[in-house]
């Protein structure tokens, strides 16, 4: 049996934080309280990284993430704010769908945990740990070869674009109605 150590305290700390924050986040009802809580979620994410000795994952989850993402969603927030005031929400019936997502996704995770066996091999992991350096990460994210990551990068880049340009679009039609 393992003993509590300070490192598996820790885990279990952030685990219960991220549990905490992330449950907070899709239950708040408030928007802006909810990307907060998003907020949170990912910079506990980032100590779990830390935690595994991976500094540059943990200085990319802050950075690119919690810093980024986060707030590219409170400007979008900021700018769209009250347009869909005048549209009745019906609660029980999103409630309703939000458990069927809920379980079919619990579902689907189970199964492929099952399938896989995602059990820790503690040798294989500390023998691919010791080769990995910056340079390596850096080739496989910018790369282009097979298991290389160049072209969903880009992708996730167009995409944060076309969301930036889209929010604007609408705070210019949202003001152009109210004027």
């Amino acid at each position: 049996m393992e003993y509590l150590t300070a490192s598996n305290i820790i885990f279990f700390i952030l685990a219960a934080a991220i549990l905490l924050f992330g449950i907070l986040t899709v239950t708040s009802t408030k928007i802006l309280r909810s990307a907060t809580y998003l907020f949170f979620t990912l910079f506990c994410i980032a100590g779990l990284y830390l935690q595994l000795n991976y500094e540059f994952l943990a200085a990319v989850q802050l950075s690119v993430y919690a810093g980024g993402i986060v707030i590219l969603i409170v400007f979008a927030i900021l700018l769209i704010k009250g347009l869909g005031e005048d549209k009745e929400i019906n609660i029980g019936q999103r409630r309703i769908m939000g458990l069927i997502a809920a379980i079919v996704g619990s579902i689907t995770c189970a199964s492929v945990i099952a399938k896989f066996g995602f059990l820790p091999d503690y040798d294989t992991a500390a023998e691919l740990t010791q080769d990995v350096d910056m340079q390596m990460i850096g080739q496989t994210l910018m790369g282009t070869d097979q298991y290389q990551y160049l072209l969903p990068f880009e992708a996730v880049s167009v995409l944060l674009l076309a969301c930036i340009i889209g929010s604007i679009a609408i705070a210019t039609k949202d003001k152009e109605v109210n004027k």
